[in-house]
C-alpha cells in the first residue's frame, strides 16, 4: 500500500470529524459571528483554521508535532491582527495579578492553571510509567490474569477501576506498562484505544478520575451527580473490552509465565504511589496535581535513581497535546446551544477534536445540563480518536505507531459504538436530571424538566 493510500483513511476521519464539528461551532460561535470578524458560511474563520489543523494531524500523523505548531501560529497570528477584542497576556494569564491567582486558586483565571497542570502530569506520569516498569511488578502480572482473551479483559478492567480513583493518565500509562510486559511488546493498536477508553471511562463517574468532573466539583456539582456516568460507562466498556481483548489474544496471546523471575524492587512500588498520592492531595487542596507530582518525583531521588530520560522522550507529544489544548482555548466559543441530552451526545463527538476543559467550563457556565450524562460524553468521548484526551496522548508517547487517526478509528471501532450505547443506556435508564451548580443556582431560574419530552422512557426516580 502507497504511503497515500495509507494516510486516506485518517483523512477522511479527520474530515467526517470536521463535519461533526461544524454545526456545533456554528451554533456556539453564535453572537460571536456578528462581531465584524470574517466568517464562512456563518463560522469563524479560527473554527476552519482549527479543523484544518486537525486534518493536517490526520494525514500528516509522522508530523503531527510541526503541524499543530504550524496551527497555532497561524491561529495566534489571525487573532493577534484582525480580533481587536483579543489580549494575549489576559488570555493566557487572567486579569488579577499571577501571585494572588497561585495563592488562591478561587481567583484563578486564564489558560495557564490547564497547561501548567497537563505539561507537569503528562512528564511525570512519563516517569512514573517508566518506573512502575523498573519496579518489575509488571513481570509477576501474567501469572495472575487468567489465559487467552480473558486475561486482556482483567486487565481492561484493571485500568477502568484505577481511574476511578487516580487521573486517568496515570492508570492509561500503568495498564500500556503492563500490556507491554504481558503481551511481550506487541500490543494491537484497537487493544491500544481500549486502555485509553477504560481508563476514560473509568474517571467518568469519578471526582478524582478525569480533570472536568474534578472542575464539576469545585464548581459545585455533587459527587452524587457525577457517580450516575458509570451507568453509561459501565456498559460501554463491558462492549469494547470483549472485542479489544479478543483483538488482542488473536494478535498475540497473553504470557502466561514470566521470561524470568525478576526480584519486586519496593522502593520503586513506594515511588509509584507516592506519586499517586501526590497528585490526588494536590489535586484537593491546590487544584494543582502537577505540583504534587513532581514533589514525590524530586522526594523519589532521593532513594532511587529516578528515569529522567523520560522527560526528554515524552516531551514532543506533551508539547502536540498542549499546542492543540491552546488552538482550542483561542475559538469563540462564548456559548453553547441549549442543554439537552442532544446537545450533550454531541458534545461528545465535538471532544474528540476539540479540548474538553473548555467545553466543560462553558456548560459549568451555563447550567441545566445532567451532569453525570455530560461526564460521560466529554470524559469518555475523547477515547474515539488517539489526540481526543490527555490519556491517548500519553500512550501514544509509549507507542509512537499509535499516532494515525484512521489506523485508530479502524482498530478502535468499538470505542465509538460503546460510546454511542453507553451514552442511551444512560438514558434509558436514568433519564435527562438537569441541575444547575451551586455557584449559579442561586441567581438563575430552576431548569425546564426536559425528560418527559426528550428522553425515549421517563426516568426511574427524580
Amino acid at each position: 500500500m502507497t504511503p497515500a493510500a495509507r494516510t486516506c483513511p485518517g483523512a477522511a476521519a479527520a474530515a467526517l470529524l470536521a463535519v461533526l464539528f461544524a454545526p456545533a461551532a456554528a451554533q456556539a460561535s453564535g453572537e460571536t459571528a456578528t462581531a465584524g470578524m470574517p466568517t464562512v458560511g456563518g463560522i469563524r474563520v479560527e473554527f476552519i483554521l482549527f479543523a484544518l489543523t486537525l486534518l493536517g494531524v490526520a494525514v500528516f500523523h509522522r508530523k503531527t508535532f510541526w503541524v499543530a505548531l504550524t496551527g497555532l501560529v497561524v491561529i495566534l497570528g489571525y487573532k493577534l491582527i484582525l480580533d481587536p477584542g483579543f489580549r494575549l497576556a489576559e488570555h493566557f494569564l487572567g486579569s488579577r495579578p499571577l501571585v494572588d491567582q497561585i495563592l488562591h486558586k478561587h481567583l484563578r483565571e486564564g489558560e495557564w492553571p490547564t497547561l501548567l497542570n497537563l505539561l507537569g502530569l503528562l512528564l511525570g506520569f512519563a516517569v512514573l510509567s517508566r518506573t512502575f516498569e523498573d519496579s518489575g511488578l509488571a513481570d509477576r502480572l501474567p501469572r495472575w490474569l487468567p489465559d487467552d482473551w480473558k486475561g486482556g479483559f482483567v486487565l481492561l478492567l484493571f485500568v477502568f477501576i484505577l481511574s476511578a480513583f487516580l487521573d486517568n493518565i496515570a492508570a492509561a500509562l500503568i495498564g500500556g506498562s503492563v500490556a507491554l510486559v504481558v503481551f511481550q511488546r506487541r500490543v494491537h493498536l484497537g487493544y491500544l484505544a481500549a486502555v485509553v477508553a477504560a481508563a476514560n471511562a473509568g474517571g467518568a463517574g469519578s471526582v478524582l478520575g478525569d480533570t472536568t468532573t474534578t472542575m464539576m466539583w469545585i464548581d459545585g456539582v455533587s459527587p452524587v451527580a457525577v457517580l450516575r456516568a458509570f451507568l453509561a460507562a459501565g456498559a460501554a466498556f463491558l462492549f469494547f473490552a470483549w472485542f479489544a481483548s479478543r483483538q488482542q489474544d488473536r494478535h498475540q496471546h497473553i504470557q502466561k509465565e514470566p521470561v524470568e523471575r525478576t526480584p519486586v524492587d519496593g522502593a520503586r512500588l513506594g515511588i509509584v504511589g507516592l506519586i499517586l498520592v501526590g497528585a490526588i492531595l494536590s489535586n484537593v487542596l491546590f487544584d494543582l496535581p502537577a505540583l504534587g507530582v513532581w514533589i514525590a518525583i524530586v522526594l523519589g531521588q532521593l532513594v532511587r535513581r529516578m528515569p529522567w530520560r523520560e522527560v526528554p522522550a515524552a516531551l514532543t507529544g506533551t508539547l502536540f497535546l498542549l499546542f492543540l489544548v491552546t488552538c482550542a482555548s483561542l475559538m469563540p466559543v462564548k456559548d453553547l446551544p441549549a442543554a439537552s441530552w442532544k446537545t450533550a451526545f454531541l458534545l461528545g463527538f465535538v471532544s474528540a477534536v476539540f479540548d474538553n476543559i473548555p467545553l466543560t467550563k462553558l456548560c459549568l457556565q451555563q447550567g441545566c445540563y445532567d451532569w453525570s450524562m455530560l461526564a460521560y460524553a466529554v470524559g469518555f468521548g475523547g477515547s474515539m480518536v488517539w489526540f481526543g484526551s490527555s490519556a491517548g496522548v500519553a500512550i501514544c508517547n509509549k507507542f509512537p505507531e499509535a499516532r494515525n487517526v484512521g489506523a485508530w478509528l479502524r482498530s478502535g471501532w468499538h470505542v465509538a459504538v460503546a460510546y454511542v450505547i453507553g451514552f442511551f443506556v444512560l438514558l434509558l435508564v436514568a433519564g435527562w436530571q438537569p441541575g444547575h451548580t451551586r455557584r449559579i443556582k442561586a441567581t438563575s431560574p430552576a431548569c425546564p424538566a426536559q425528560a418527559a419530552e426528550t428522553a425515549p422512557a421517563p426516568p426511574l426516580h427524580k
